[in-house]
């Protein structure tokens, strides 16, 4: 069997491209920039500059995307707040003179980012630089730090950090020069986007089983009821078997074949037409009235329950074919109608209407013939054959 895409499978997938691509599906992009790190000092042994510069800072979210430049503070160790998180800490600046501008450097924990810039701000510091967690190594982290004003905020890896910290506390002036480096742009999907898509995924998927499952119990349901009808229609069908049939001719008594017609055909009854006698006394053509039995069960003049009447009024269950009754001689007689035959055609044995020499003749017993193919029985009209075979039975 070939599968095809449902309708069902199409669907999900619609919605899920609905879901991605709906607005606000993406969230909002996350944005930064990388800072230009300069640092810049005398080394007091051997009395030479050593500068480095490196792309290893990040701006935070708040801060304007500006350079920056001045001597580097730290926060006084006898105020044991190396974080700088206290409104009044006190920073040393080694060379600072008077209103220079200097850039607080603090190490990331303790307080809010907020608090960290607002507290160096207060110290008329032109910029902050926060290093990282020593277990984060050379990574830095986003900074929130909303409602600090326009002064420039950065973060530097620990590594850094330490490096700096450790030589203005010998003492060293060190010059750090800001410059804004690479912008980088990172698009991502929102949580109430994965949230929505996992709903709407599962809920298909649910739809998809529940559909399944429907359609496997139907289709079961179906089969079933097909394979009872079979066997319910070829029992019936061996039930309207035990039904007389009679091949009509011309100038029988008890039919008038120019004047009486076949009620399902609409058709007059003609010579060597096969009729069906129901218990009723009704008469139609086999062919028209076999099909209609076996759908509706009943005459279609009277109405008469054709399987009732033959006194089957259960299911029909192990149906045995039973013969006929036994005819007379010059006619057939099935629930009270009589079909006769008259004397003059009784003894034309030469006529056109006669059975030819080569056939085999009918037994005297048997008024009807079973149709094995159809489960029929075809009625004989019994003939005289005393000429040639003796008396009749």
């Amino acid at each position: 069997m070939a599968w095809r895409r449902r309708p069902e499978a199409r669907g999900a997938l619609a919605l899920l491209a609905l879901a991605l691509c709906a607005p606000g599906a993406r969230g909002r992009a996350l944005e930064w920039f990388s800072a230009v790190v300069s640092t810049e000092y005398v080394d007091p042994q051997t009395n030479r500059s050593v500068r480095s510069v490196s792309e290893s800072g990040r701006f935070g979210d708040s801060s304007p995307k500006e350079g920056a430049r001045g001597l580097v503070g730290v926060p006084r160790a006898e105020d044991r707040d190396p974080e700088g998180c206290e409104a009044g800490t006190r920073f040393l600046v080694p060379g600072g003179r008077g209103a220079a501008p200097w850039v607080a450097l603090v190490a990331r924990g303790g307080c809010t980012f907020k608090e960290k810039v607002l507290a160096a701000a207060r110290r008329n510091a032109s910029a902050v630089v926060l290093y990282n967690e020593e277990r984060h190594g050379n990574l830095t982290a986003p900074m929130s730090h909303a409602g600090t004003g326009n002064i420039v905020v950065i973060m530097v890896s620990y590594p850094k950090g330490r490096e700096i910290v450790e030589l203005v506390q010998k003492d060293i002036p060190v010059t750090v020069t800001i410059g804004v480096g690479t912008r980088h742009v990172q698009e991502f999907i929102s949580g109430q986007s994965v949230v929505f898509v996992a709903i709407a995924f599962i809920t298909m998927m649910i739809i998809s089983l529940a559909w399944l499952i429907f359609y496997y119990i139907q289709r079961f349901l179906y089969t079933g009821s097909q394979f009872g009808s079979q066997s319910h229609r070829k029992e019936t069908k061996k039930v309207i078997g035990q039904l007389p049939l009679h091949t009509v001719k011309h100038g029988e008594k008890g039919i008038d074949v120019d004047a009486e017609s076949c009620a399902v055909c609409i058709e007059n009854f003609k010579g060597r037409d096969v009729i069906r006698i129901l218990p009723c006394k009704h008469i139609f053509h086999r062919i028209c009235i076999d099909p209609w039995l076996l759908d509706h069960r009943t005459c279609p003049m009277c109405k008469l329950d054709v399987i009732k009447a033959l006194g089957y009024w259960g299911e029909l269950e192990d149906v045995q074919e039973v013969t006929a009754p036994e005819s007379s001689p010059g006619g057939v007689s099935a629930a009270g109608l009589s079909l006769s035959v008259p004397d003059g055609e009784r003894s034309d044995t030469g006529s056109s209407e006669s059975p030819s020499t080569s056939d085999p003749v009918p037994p005297c017993d048997a008024g009807f013939k079973e149709d094995a193919g159809e489960s029929t029985a075809l009625l004989e009209t019994g003939r005289s054959n005393t000429q040639r075979d003796g008396p009749a039975c």
